[in-house]
């Protein structure tokens, strides 16, 4: 009878760890590591068209300790490898990782000793984006799940921390 009163008079109730994890899964700030050609598509995403401000990560800082998700896209050299460590380790925690596209993921058509073959080698992967390159509509999947992601963390889910997405090429 309490929660009936409570609820028509436009009262929530809510425990604190769902409120938390609701706030943290709807406001990712992205660091933007677009490296080749993945990067067009990952800047169409912030376009009114794909508008990945729906899903609250339109601010995309470039210093890593303003970010939670460090989103790299496209073809990951050994000299860069370094580059995407450092920027991963200033990052404050927690912080996820959303690997975008062939070449990130696994080196793609580039099958030569200065390419990384998948940044899963030096960084913790949370999302897998495929394709070549994958449609701005896969990484707003991609942020999706990573969403689904971070709450079944926050609220006890169940999940760990190591557990890796992949999102297919044809998602969209």
């Amino acid at each position: 009878m309490g929660l009936e009163n409570l609820q028509r008079d436009g009262f929530i109730t809510t425990k604190l760890n769902e409120v938390y994890a609701w706030a943290r899964k709807n406001s990712l700030w992205p660091m933007p590591m677009g490296i080749s050609c993945c990067a067009i598509e990952m800047m169409a995403t912030a376009s009114p068209r794909f508008d990945i401000a729906r899903f609250g990560s339109e601010v995309m800082r470039f210093t890593p300790r303003q970010d939670d998700v460090l989103l790299v896209a496209g073809t990951v050299n050994y000299k860069m490898a370094k580059v995407v460590r450092k920027i991963y380790d200033q990052m404050p925690e927690p912080k996820w990782v959303i690997s975008m596209g062939a070449c990130a993921s696994s080196g793609g058509m580039f099958r030569s000793y200065s390419v990384v073959q998948g940044i899963d080698q030096f960084v913790p992967v949370d999302v897998f984006v495929a394709g070549c390159p994958p449609r701005p509509e896969n990484l707003l999947y991609g942020l999706l799940e990573l969403q689904k992601k971070i709450e079944r963390e926050q609220t006890g889910g169940g999940t760990s921390r190591n557990e890796q997405v992949t999102i297919p090429e044809s998602a969209s």
